[in-house]
This record gives C-alpha cells, sequence and structure tokens, in this order.
C-alpha cells in the first residue's frame, strides 16, 4: 500500500510541477501487465511512474526434490527516460522499482511417496507438507534503453518499447516442514537436511537476480 501510494503522489508531484501536459500507457510484458503515468520532467527527460502484475507458475528441480513454484509478480516503477536528442524516439532508462516478487513453494515426494532431502530418504509422514518461500530485495535498481515517447507532440496515440534489468539480489529462501519423526535425533536430522535444501534452492534459483525487461506499451497524451 504504501509503495502504491509513494508513486501515485511521485506522478501527481511531477505532473503539478511541470504544469503540462501528461500520458499513460499499458503495457505488456515479462513484467505482466501494467500501467504508467509519464510527466515531463526537462527538455529530454521523462518520469514514469506505474505498477505492473503478473502470475507465473512452474516446477523447479534441485537436488533431486521437485517443487511447485507460484508466483506473484508485483513491481511499482520509479523510472526517468532521457532522451538524447530533441525529437527522438530513442532514450536511455534509469530508475528504481520497489519488488513485490514472490514464490510460495511446495516440494512433491518422489515416485515412492518418500523424500530425499540431502541424501536421506523420509516417509511423508515424517515430513508432511515440504513447503516455503522465495523472496527478493525490495529496492531494484533499473537500467535499459527503450523507443518510443508517450508525450511527442506529433501524435495523440504513441507505441513504446523497452528493453532492460532489474537487479533483485540473491533470493531470500525459506523452507520448513509441516511434521517431524517421533525420534529426536531423526527429528534434528531432518531440521539439518532441510536447511541443507534450503540452500540448495536458494543457489538453483540465484540466476533469478537479474530479472529480464522486455516489454511493449501503448500511450496516450492527454
Amino acid at each position: 500500500m504504501f509503495a502504491k501510494q509513494t508513486v501515485l503522489a511521485a506522478a501527481l508531484l511531477a505532473a503539478g510541477a511541470a504544469n503540462a501536459q501528461v500520458g499513460a500507457t499499458a503495457d505488456l510484458g515479462t513484467t505482466g501487465v501494467g500501467f504508467h503515468v509519464v510527466v515531463p520532467m526537462e527538455t529530454y527527460l521523462n518520469g514514469r511512474f506505474g505498477v505492473n502484475y503478473f502470475r507465473h507458475n512452474l516446477t523447479k528441480t534441485s537436488n533431486l526434490v521437485e517443487y511447485d513454484l507460484k508466483g506473484k509478480l508485483q513491481t511499482f516503477d520509479l523510472l526517468f527516460d532521457w532522451y538524447l536528442t530533441e525529437g527522438s524516439s530513442f532514450h536511455l532508462t534509469g530508475g528504481v522499482l520497489y519488488n513485490g516478487n514472490k514464490f510460495d513453494a511446495k516440494a512433491r515426494p518422489n515416485g515412492a511417496g518418500a523424500f530425499t532431502l540431502n541424501g536421506h530418504t523420509y516417509s511423508t509422514a515424517d515430513v508432511g507438507l515440504l513447503t516455503g518461500s522465495i523472496d527478493y530485495r525490495k529496492a531494484a535498481p533499473y537500467v535499459g534503453i527503450g523507443w518510443g515517447n508517450a508525450l511527442a507532440p506529433s501524435s495523440r496515440w504513441t507505441s513504446n518499447v523497452d528493453l532492460g534489468v532489474f537487479y533483485q539480489g540473491n533470493p531470500n529462501v525459506h523452507l520448513a516442514s509441516t511434521s517431524c519423526p517421533t525420534s529426536l535425533t531423526d527429528c534434528v536430522a531432518l531440521i539439518n537436511d532441510i536447511a541443507a535444501e534450503q540452500l540448495h534452492l536458494r543457489d538453483d534459483v540465484d540466476s533469478f537476480k537479474v530479472y529480464p525487461v522486455v516489454r511493449a506499451s501503448i500511450g496516450y497524451r492527454f
């Protein structure tokens, strides 16, 4: 909620300070479905403020354990487009995102109805459900390039393409079981093996720390 209010407030302040026309874009790409407000900042500089949302489910195998990952990708953008020459559609983009990207993880038992964790086998009765979460740093810097200008004077309808990346950092991974063996020794062993699997999963999703952005937009200038 705070992030949404911050983005909206920044857009309104910038628009008011510029005392000029504003644009709006509807976006679609690797960040999901989005909406942005575009305001003039300086002669060659526009500000873009908006939100993107996307749900994405996938299966990931890590150290012989198969996980169902349910992702909620949600970002709030504060971006600045710098046009190198007057009238050009090409621009360099930089800024920061509030990163709400998160995955809920659930491990699947193997074909024998058991879990092999860190090389040790446990029954589903001993483990119960093995679930967890994956999330990332909240402030994610963005750099990229693009073509298009929602404030171009030549037409009220415009198009834009963004190519860039934002840096999410190393993932935060948490795993836990809903059950434990009745033996204290076996229970401690399970906890240690889950901790080891947590490290394996973190290493295997580490490639997500740099997130690619490919996005197309249709804009309108008010």
